[in-house]
């Protein structure tokens, strides 16, 4: 029964190497890919279920045995990540089928997609350092094609400066790999977790734990988040919605990994570098979505501030803390989608991100509209919508670590989010109409159903967090206590 566990890779590269053979098959590609992503939907379900009643669940690739295999681990942790990707994933897709064009999706773009997705999947259950780094690649190298897809120059001068920093990043990753492993002899995370509380965290040990939090920092946008808002303006409303939802979470994915499994015995140091990452992140990010008035810019600078709150929790490292990063991270995931979603569909009706050059769009869209709204204060943590619950639980946690600069922070760039949003809804909503049915420069046709799919999903996962909670209760223990994860994959204790 554990083989289901490869399953959210596998399906995926399966469905994406029968597309490259049939180039022209458009309509096989769209059957495929919604295929693809619907069973992934189901099997992350039976995972959480399985780890529920069971526990974390765990494949040995080849039937070699921890450490000298590659482990594939599911905990509740990384099947909530799993539902959550497959959710957005499936609603980004169909968003593509109106949007992205015959041209991209004659050059691979469905197949391109799937391997991004079985990239991040991969990374969300390795269990082994180096196979991570592989996994970061396959979804890298496929975000790479696709932030170029279409040849604009817009897209092509963002994409060398995308390519050069996770080149870079990369370089990094595998020099901190190499430290580790020559300090340690093992990249199994169970392993490494067991090897580092035996030798101890200091000196060296600590230096490379920094270094491994600069790497995923970069890739996570946390403080070094120069590249990030010109590079998801650049590709297409389906491809910078994937890129918004998913990419920066695996660095924040990874972060948490590393840093309660693996590093977490010099929090003093760690820890408390990365609430000053998270508070940074969080002001600057803030302070960038109110200088813009383009739309785009506004919503990629809400990427940055989402994963400053995410890592705050972990800062905390409390149970309330952790726990509110962990549903923060799965709102984040949902709501980032929707909200792109949505401001490449105003951008399609009125040909602009200008937010000077349109307004009075709820005359004719109503619908667009009040989605847009509600995706706004679910971003700003206003009740009963989702990203209250994470905000509450994670501010919670930072003022029992007497992080109470944190918490503060945290609250003061969720107005300041509020606003970013709010100034949208406004300036493209209200006021009076500028652009008539006739001169819209697109139309909605198709869009609607993933958009209203987004909401209604993101409105549930706050009204019913009761549902949700448990499930995430489980997540936060599982980080909080390393011996589960390494009893499961080593059959070790304590």
């Amino acid at each position: 029964m554990n083989n289901v566990v490869i399953l959210p890779v596998i399906i995926p590269v399966i469905a994406g190497l029968m597309m490259v053979l049939f180039r022209k098959k458009i309509r096989l590609h769209r059957l495929l890919s919604v295929l693809a992503l619907f069973a992934l939907l189901l099997v992350s379900i039976f995972l959480i279920l399985q780890i529920e009643t069971v526990g974390i669940q765990v494949l040995q690739a080849g039937g070699w045995p921890a450490p000298y295999g590659i482990s594939f681990v599911a905990d509740m942790f990384a099947a909530l990540l799993l539902l959550s990707a497959s959710i957005v994933a499936l609603f980004c897709l169909l968003y593509s089928f109106r949007s992205i064009g015959r041209e991209r999706e004659e050059h691979y773009f469905y197949p391109l997609f799937l391997f991004l997705i079985a990239g991040v999947n991969g990374s969300f259950l390795t269990g082994d350092l180096f196979h991570l780094f592989v996994c970061f690649e396959v979804m890298l190298i496929s975000s790479y094609v696709l932030i170029s897809l279409g040849g604009t120059g817009r897209q092509l001068r963002e994409s060398l400066k995308y390519i050069l920093v996770n080149v870079v990043s990369s370089s990094l990753f595998l020099v901190a790999v190499a430290y580790l492993y020559a300090l340690t002899g093992t990249l199994n995370f169970a392993h490494l977790s067991v090897v580092v509380a035996k030798v101890g965290q200091e000196g060296l040990m600590t230096t490379v734990a920094l270094l491994f939090l600069l790497v995923f920092s970069i890739k996570s946008a946390l403080f070094l988040f120069f590249w990030l808002p010109e590079s998801y303006s650049a590709p297409p409303t389906a491809i910078a919605a994937i890129f918004a939802a998913l990419l920066t979470k695996v660095g924040l994915y990874t972060i948490f990994r590393m840093f309660t499994l693996i590093f977490y015995h010099e929090p003093q140091i760690t820890h408390q570098f990365i609430g000053v990452l998270g508070a940074a992140t969080m002001v600057l990010g803030a302070f960038g979505a109110v200088a813009f008035s383009d739309i785009k810019k506004i919503l990629t600078y809400n990427v940055i501030v989402g994963a400053g709150f995410v890592i705050a929790g972990l800062a905390a490292f409390t149970a309330d803390g952790v726990m509110g990063s962990v549903f923060y991270l799965l709102h984040d995931i949902l709501v980032k989608g929707l909200i792109f979603l949505i401001g490449g569909a105003i951008i399609r009706l009125t040909g602009t991100s200008n937010l000077n050059e349109v307004s009075g769009l709820i005359r004719y869209h109503p619908y667009l509209g009040w989605m847009f709204f509600i995706s706004a204060l679910s971003l700003a943590g206003i009740p009963p919508l989702s990203g209250f619950v994470g905000k509450i639980f994670i501010t919670k946690g930072t003022f029992q670590a007497e992080y109470f600069w944190l918490g503060a922070v945290g609250l003061l760039t969720s107005l300041m989010v509020l606003y970013s949003l709010m100034k949208v809804f406004m300036n493209v909503f209200w006021g009076e109409t500028t652009l008539s049915k006739e001169k819209e420069k697109g139309t909605t046709k198709g869009l609607v159903l993933p958009i209203s799919g987004l909401t209604a999903l993101s409105v549930m996962l706050g009204l019913g967090a009761e549902v949700i909670l448990p499930y995430v209760r489980i997540a936060a223990e599982t980080l909080l206590v390393p011996s589960q994860y390494i009893k499961a994959v080593l059959g070790l204790g304590e």
